[in-house]
């Protein structure tokens, strides 16, 4: 919190009071469609996937967090809605919770908390709209290359099929993509 509003140490605690932590087991699901996502969550350890499954059964992932990153099936978490997506854990995770109510309470505690959630969404928007963008305007490859250079750590993290969910190809294209650039840095063609 403090990295983005100025806070004294009284007010971190009593931000901090707010949350509990939760140990979440590697392919366990914390939001899952049909069920409304009740909590804001933090991950302090560990890697969790968004992902919707379209009509004919596909996945596509919506987004990522590892540590210090939040993640939610949010339009079910601000409007209390039914989910449309699911969240799991990708590894054995330990994440901070903030049940909604919990959350409307604190910010009318102090507009410091209401800026920190206020300066989170902004971000958030903000990622989600270059993603839009470059989804809309660079090739696969350079998508790729784009991650790589932003979140070295996340993609070695993920499993191929997630990250090239994400990307918006295929696990086999994907694999193409790596063994080209492996074989363009050792020389060989």
């Amino acid at each position: 919190m403090k990295k983005f509003v100025e806070v004294t140490d009284e007010e971190a605690r009593l931000f901090s009071s707010y949350f509990h932590e939760n140990q979440i087991r590697k392919g366990q699901y914390i939001i899952q469609p049909d069920f409304t996502a009740r909590h804001r969550n933090y991950v302090l350890q560990g890697a969790l996937r968004a992902f919707v499954v379209d009509e004919a059964g596909q996945e596509h992932t919506i987004s990522f967090a590892i540590d210090d990153w939040w993640i939610s099936d949010v339009n079910s978490y601000i409007y209390q809605k039914p989910a449309t997506m699911f969240v799991v854990a990708l590894e054995n995770s330990r994440i901070l919770q903030i049940e909604f109510e919990k959350e409307k309470e604190l910010k009318s505690l102090n507009h410091k908390y209401e800026t920190f959630f206020r300066v989170m969404a902004e971000r958030g928007m903000a990622f989600h709209q270059r993603r839009f963008i470059s989804n809309l305007t660079l090739s696969a490859e350079k998508r790729y290359d784009d991650f790589l250079e932003k979140y070295p750590q996340v993609a070695q993290r993920m499993p191929q099929y997630a990250l090239a969910s994400y990307l918006g190809m295929t696990t086999q294209f994907l694999s193409r993509i790596r063994k080209r650039k492996a074989k363009s840095e050792t020389g060989f063609t």
